[in-house]
């Protein structure tokens, strides 16, 4: 896209904006367009991302002739977690100037109606462009290589310290030499247990996936994690040994895989693999990664990210009870949760 249509672009965004009659308050739908904390409503996105026609291949075009990446942002406004990116990572100097050094950042609404123009040339909305391409959390980011491929996906919010390592990873291409895990285990550890946390009843490799589910008649947890990790940490120090989670946990037949320790997994396909091994094949790049399979093995759902309680608990009843089945919607399942447990006079508060 030249110049002048940026120009463009941006004076009709403006112009928009100015006629657009001032919205009413927003609807308190906590978990789905915000959280069970205070919704902080409209966001306010900084001035420097690319104001663009959501024209995907021509955006690629565009940040490849300025040695940049691509990469878009899912949100939407009520979103704590979207504020936190914001407001603590790109409240950043370090942060920002870097993103706008080597990034084209474009912002997408989860329920937007504006016209995307797909890499296939196809025009939808935006939030159908997002169910397409299965984002399931906000914040999201979808990176793409200067081909258009896509590079890399960071599924939910990520502290500002992670985040970086994510930029990093991206702009210095080493996607191209490595995956995003062992990208991070070059990098400097930060302090953290350095235990490699047991969870009560949960197997350990070696496993077979299909029979540890078959002997319980139960869904499959498994928690992928590493010693040195802080967020482990607060898994198994904290929000794990709540009621309501441990309550939850029993609903499941649950394992744990260290991605860099030792052991054979048999894999639903009947494959079997080193941990480690597996947990590359199924592009475990957080940890902890919380996997969940159904009872006939596939996989049902996966929660990556930086999330607290209100997440992994909703996660978990979300598998446990089959809802995902019927409702592919994760987010419109968190809306459905938040009000329900509202109902019973329980507040929600998703970043305790």
């Amino acid at each position: 896209m030249t110049a002048w249509r940026n120009a463009i672009a941006r004076c009709l965004c403006l112009a928009w904006l100015a006629a657009a009659p001032a919205a009413a308050p927003a609807a308190d739908d906590s978990a789905g367009r915000g959280g069970g904390m205070e919704n902080p409503g409209h966001i306010e996105h900084p001035e420097w991302f690319k104001v663009s026609f959501l024209d995907i291949a021509e955006d690629i075009a565009e940040a490849r002739d300025a040695g940049k990446h691509y990469v878009l942002y899912f949100y939407q406004d009520g979103c704590p977690y979207c504020k936190k990116l914001i407001e603590d990572n790109f409240g950043q100097f370090e942060i920002t100037d870097y993103t706008q050094r080597h990034f084209d950042l474009v912002a997408l609404d989860m329920y937007g109606s504006r016209e995307v123009t797909g890499m296939d040339g196809a025009v939808i909305s935006e939030k159908e462009f997002i169910k397409r391409h299965r984002v399931q959390a906000t914040p999201s980011f979808i990176f793409f290589d200067m081909k258009g491929n896509i590079a890399f996906r960071m599924n939910g919010y990520q502290p500002p310290g992670k985040f970086f390592d994510v930029l990093r990873y991206v702009a210095e291409k080493k996607y191209y030499e490595m995956k995003y895990i062992d990208y991070l285990r070059q990098r400097p550890a930060r302090k953290a247990s350095g235990v490699l946390h047991s969870l009560d009843g949960a197997a350990r490799p070696p496993f077979d996936v299909r029979k540890l589910i078959d002997d319980s008649g139960k869904p499959l947890l498994v928690l992928f994690e590493q010693k040195q990790c802080l967020s482990c940490d607060e898994l198994h120090g904290d929000i794990l040994r709540r009621e309501e989670s441990a309550e939850l946990l029993r609903l499941f037949r649950t394992a744990q895989v260290d991605i860099r320790g030792g052991g054979e997994v048999v894999t639903p396909a009947g494959a079997t693999l080193e941990a480690t091994e597996w947990a590359e094949s199924l592009n475990i790049s957080y940890v902890p990664t919380l996997l969940f399979f159904d009872t006939a093995a596939n996989e049902a759902f996966r929660l990556e990210g930086y999330v607290k309680s209100f997440h992994i608990q909703s996660a978990m009843e979300y598998v446990a009870h089959g809802t995902h089945a019927k409702q592919p919607d994760f987010q419109a399942f968190l809306r459905d949760r938040t009000a329900r447990l509202k109902a019973q006079g329980i507040e929600v508060d998703i970043l305790n």
